[in-house]
């Protein structure tokens, strides 16, 4: 064990935890908000479970990082993904016959939690398959999962700490959209096709994708919102 330690290459591993906690805040307000409808009985299993899942997906896609993001249009449809998500988080859940529906169950937790992980994961892994360059190339993903391990306590206590603002700054839930947006934006621009057609964005250019991102899903998030809550009043008002 001591001799493993000793052959480690921690110039790496440290730059993989790094790279895992700097990305983690990303993740931990997607955790966070799809978590948010569940009962407080059940938040950490779908925060668990939602880790885990996004973990292992995210171990599987390093080792296919270059050639994912070298395919067209697949952060064009991912963008979008994120996009659709970022608007769902913004639009109230709706209960029926007091089951919990929609995105208040654990397993739909963990759907939007590994479906957003993966998304946003794509332009990540590349930074995370990178740091492991430096290792011995049979050693490669060993480094990649020890690093994943050390910072899930990281994005799992970042979630529950989300959780709690999100209970008492009902606002963050749309900060967290806004982001997920931001993100999207800049995708949609990134993607292989568009570069390949118009050539490398520029810096103003990106932000003013991820402006538009962000924009685009907290207005129409808030306008479906607006256009559920009166018919929600409605049928509460019927029964």
């Amino acid at each position: 064990m001591l001799e493993t330690l000793q052959t480690l290459h921690w110039g790496a591993v440290f730059q993989i935890i790094l790279i895992d906690v700097l990305l983690g805040g990303d993740n931990a307000v997607v955790i966070a908000l799809a978590c948010r409808g569940l009962e407080h009985s059940k938040r950490m299993q779908g925060i668990l479970w939602g880790t885990a899942g996004a973990i292992i997906l995210r171990v599987l896609l390093i080792a296919f990082a270059l050639t994912l993001l070298a395919i067209p249009f697949l952060k064009i449809v991912g963008g979008a993904l994120l996009l659709w998500i970022g608007i769902k988080l913004l639009v109230p859940q709706e209960d029926e016959h007091g089951n919990i529906k929609g995105g208040t169950t654990v397993w739909a937790a963990i759907k939007t939690i590994i479906i957003a992980d993966f998304i946003m994961s794509l332009d990540n892994v590349v930074a995370i398959a990178g740091a492991a360059q430096s290792t011995q190339l049979d050693h490669q993903m060993y480094y990649v999962i020890f690093g994943l391990i050390v910072s899930v306590p990281i994005i799992v206590w970042g979630s529950t700490l989300v959780l709690r603002l999100i209970d008492r700054f009902p606002l963050v839930v749309t900060f967290g959209a806004g982001l997920l947006g931001w993100i999207a934006g800049g995708m949609l621009v990134s993607d292989i096709f568009i570069i390949q057609q118009f050539g490398e964005i520029t810096v103003p250019a990106l932000y003013a994708a991820h402006v538009v991102g962000a924009v685009l899903v907290i207005a129409i998030g808030k306008w479906v919102g607006l256009r559920k809550a009166p018919t929600k009043e409605n049928a509460n008002g019927s029964v």
